[in-house]
């Protein structure tokens, strides 16, 4: 996942722990990335601590509180239909510290649908961490469709690589090892790659969304997606600010109340906001 300048999700999640990142108004201006101590989050005052043993990790991520209800959705809807590679992937990257920067495995479903029915060929994706939702999309696409993938974290990336390679779709891939809004802004210098992308996927550090917002708005087609994750943020944005305990959670959720109501207004785009994992907000470019 990557942050203003393409820093993935990662690294943001670093900035926020350290107390740097200070919420704007929009538009969003580019922010420095530092080092994040590798911990749990604390939602809330009366967060529970009586995980099972065994559960899936993205029970605490996911907006259905009833673990119950959760383990059912993913275990009737989302495994049984989950390619190989993609439990690989979610298997490693669920044994890291930092494995809720992942994409959830119920929003990567939904991503994979919306892929299908955009028919889309021509993708950008912001933030890759290890590279769940990358392998996702390389797998629906087409055999000579394209994924511009940006993250300056290549470590994390190659984490999955192997997978990505074992499963023969390394070729669809341009992978920037760069931060994002470089990439984005070298793009738009060339009229041509305005409107020339179908679908972008965006899960990256929250104080920047309205940056790239604002870039891909005009790189994906009329028609197409942008499609934002994290964007009820673990459920805290309906929660008074008082309850919600960790610095991490309020700096960022400042950020993302901002964005959904920037969202909200832009009569470019058409929206949906989709409670699977910790909220998706789909984007759909009107002109």
């Amino acid at each position: 996942m990557a942050c203003v300048g393409g820093q993935i999700y990662f690294a943001a999640l670093k900035s926020v722990y350290n107390g740097i990142l200070r919420p704007k108004k929009l538009p969003f201006s580019p922010l420095p990335h530092y080092n994040m101590p590798r911990r749990a989050l604390n939602l809330q005052s009366n967060a529970s601590s009586d995980n099972i043993e065994g559960s899936p990790k993205w029970e605490d991520k996911g907006l259905l509180k009833s673990k119950e209800l959760y383990n059912y959705v993913l275990e009737t809807s989302v495994y049984p239909r989950e390619p190989a590679s993609l439990k690989e992937i979610r298997s490693i990257t669920e044994n890291l510290p930092e494995f809720f920067m992942g994409t959830t495995p119920d929003s990567g479903q939904l991503i994979s649908m919306l892929l299908i029915l955009l028919n889309a060929k021509n993708t950008i994706e912001i933030g890759v961490f290890t590279g769940y939702s990358l392998l996702l999309t390389a797998l629906t696409i087409p055999d000579d469709g394209k994924i511009l993938a940006i993250d300056p974290d290549r470590q994390s990336y190659e984490m999955g690589l192997p997978i990505i390679q074992k499963a023969g779709v390394e070729h669809k891939i341009n992978f920037k090892n760069s931060p994002a809004l470089p990439v984005l802004d070298k793009l738009l210098e060339d009229d041509i790659n305005k409107g020339g992308f179908d679908f972008a996927f965006v899960d990256a550090d929250k104080s920047n969304y309205g940056n790239y917002h604002e870039r891909l708005v005009q790189l994906v087609k009329v028609g197409g997606l942008i499609v934002y994750d994290n964007t009820l943020w673990y459920g805290t944005l309906a929660m008074p600010e008082e309850r919600v305990v960790d610095e991490l959670m309020r700096k960022e959720r400042s950020y993302l109340l901002e964005l959904n109501r920037f969202l909200a207004a832009d009569k470019r785009i058409q929206i949906s906001q989709v409670t699977v994992g910790d909220g998706l907000t789909i984007c759909r470019r009107l002109f």
